[in-house]
């Protein structure tokens, strides 16, 4: 049979529509990277909150400008199965401004700013695992690095039209492989080479701003649904309303799971286990809500609330200092997300593909799911180890001891978060001031 011949009628035309939503969606994902700093500020001790912030910030200062340079051509350029190139997107300078992306009705550069916060948010992910002990200018350094030898090729073998896992099958609808697994897995390398914090297992490391913890799971629940919904690049045939719909459901149902295995394990309903669950949700449906259904959604987001929750009590048992249990949610998280696409796949939403639980009840989407899941966390953990390895042996990834005592704010920024010095004194005065109040009132008595 002959090929079908595109006729001028019929190739796409640029959507105002499509282009308009795309360009929410990317300030929404763009947003997830300051909501994913609160997030992760709030959780860390006082004399670290500003220095938690600015590892996230500085992501959207380095990735945005290697992006534009080089790491948009390199992702998403035509190559070979591992790796693209586009010498016409080399610093955007070749690319017409209504040129439109790969059979899509929107622009390339909606394309390329909607990858972008992708890419900012990605290594942004790590930092909660390193809190408390790492030299900002190494992170900085290594943010670069791991942005260029990591994250940009895992990008291509999973959402490029000639990558490996692409071609293979391999659904990851927004980033259960390219950012969970990858910058979980990323997390876990890095804590092994740095080691723990001064007084892990020892030490009281509670969160110092619980309010802050929940504003930024507020926000990244918020964004989530620009960086999911969004992923389909169009709003026309109800796939990215069904990946809305899955978003919220799971991240309910996650939250949900979480507090009520903290009910039976530990006798309370925490805060941060409700922005936890939350969270643990978000990434799990990730990669798999638009091939499942709502009640499929409803399922994943279970499994994700128990098992991350489960998950980051093994920092504990296997002795490795993940500060912010990024290894419990994001790696485990985006692993039971991807894999969870082999059971519960319809057949019906982005893929034809079914799970174990539809169709004919095979296990061909399951094995293409492990191939994915199985090859990005080995690429991202040992590649991570390495990069870390190299950069604390040449530039010192770690600060030193005193400094991670008296805190690392102070030491890395000249800053601290809050300022208790005002009027009264701050915290010494304000307790003066209330004693010597008390010793008027009984004067006066």
């Amino acid at each position: 049979m002959a090929p079908a011949i595109m006729l001028a009628a019929d190739a796409p035309r640029l959507s105002s529509a499509n282009t308009g939503f795309m360009l929410i969606c990317s300030a929404l994902v763009m947003l997830m990277t300051p909501a994913l700093a609160f997030f992760y500020g709030g959780m860390v001790r006082v004399k670290s909150t500003l220095n938690m912030l600015m590892m996230s910030f500085i992501s959207l200062g380095i990735v945005t400008v290697l992006w534009v340079l080089y790491g948009f051509s390199l992702a998403f350029g035509n190559g070979n199965r591992l790796i693209g190139y586009n010498a016409d997107w080399i610093g955007l300078s070749d690319i017409g401004l209504t040129e439109l992306w790969d059979g899509y009705t929107i622009p390339v550069f909606v394309f390329m700013v909607f990858q972008l916060m992708f890419a900012v948010l990605t290594p942004a992910l790590i930092s909660g695992a390193l809190a408390d002990r790492v030299k900002f200018s190494a992170w900085a350094l290594f943010v670069a690095l791991w942005a260029t030898l990591v994250y940009i090729p895992v990008a291509h073998w999973v959402w490029a039209a000639d990558g490996w896992a692409f071609k293979l099958g391999v659904i990851d609808f927004a980033g259960g492989t390219a950012v969970h697994i990858n910058a979980g897995a990323a997390a876990l390398g890095v804590i092994l080479v740095i080691g723990k914090r001064v007084g892990f297992k020892r030490d009281p490391m509670r969160p110092h701003s619980l309010p802050l913890v929940m504003l930024g799971a507020g926000l990244l629940w918020f964004g989530w649904f620009g960086f999911n919904a969004g992923s389909w690049l169009g709003n026309d045939d109800g796939v990215g309303a069904l990946m809305f719909v899955n978003t919220q459901v799971a991240t309910a149902a996650a939250m949900l799971a979480w507090l009520g295995y903290e009910k039976i394990r530990h006798g309370a309903c925490t805060t941060l286990g409700a922005a936890s669950g939350a969270v643990a949700g978000l990434v799990a449906i990730t990669p798999s809500g638009g091939a499942v259904s709502p009640l499929g959604a409803i399922a994943v987001g279970a499994i994700a609330g128990v098992a991350c929750a489960a998950a980051v009590g093994l920092k504990f048992r296997f002795g490795y200092d993940d500060s912010l249990d990024v290894v419990g949610v994001h790696l485990v998280g985006g692993i039971l997300g991807s894999l969870l696409v082999g059971f519960f796949a319809t057949g019906k939403g982005q893929s034809t593909a079914t799970g174990v639980f539809y169709g004919d009840h095979g296990f061909d989407q399951l094995w293409k799911q492990c191939a994915g899941v199985f090859a990005v966390l080995a690429y991202s953990l040992i590649a991570s180890a390495v990069l870390a390895f190299l950069l604390d042996k040449t530039l010192g990834m770690r600060v030193t001891e005193d400094a991670e005592i008296s805190g690392i704010d102070q030491a890395e920024h000249a800053e601290t978060a809050y300022d208790f010095s005002g009027a009264g004194g701050g915290v010494a005065g304000t307790a003066a001031a209330a004693l010597a109040a008390v010793q008027t009132r009984k004067v006066d008595a």
